[in-house]
């Protein structure tokens, strides 16, 4: 599903919201996401999951084209991990 995709699902759903309140509510729900693992925190999101960081080390990596050795610095990565109810949704037979 893209983001297109949502919006019009919601809108769908919610006939009495005009397409701009949609992307409106959209919008704010991944920014408050994304502004919250920026600031280190993580988001529970129940019989969902849940998104947190995680901190890769730096290491040493190649340069693919030249083989060359470069110094790949650390970082935080964003992770997800799946709740209870979305694990048995996606495995049930």
């Amino acid at each position: 599903m893209i983001r297109s995709e949502l919006l019009q699902a919601i809108a769908k759903d919610n006939p009495e919201l005009r397409a701009e309140e949609v992307e409106q509510v959209v919008d704010i729900f991944f920014d408050e996401i994304a502004q919250r693992l920026a600031d280190g925190g993580r988001v529970e999101l129940r019989g969902f999951g849940a998104f947190s960081t995680r901190e890769r080390e730096a290491r040493k990596g190649r340069n693919p084209r030249t083989g060359e050795a470069v110094d790949v610095p650390g970082k935080r990565v964003p992770y997800f991990k799946p709740g209870k109810e979305m694990r048995h949704r996606l495995n049930a037979d």
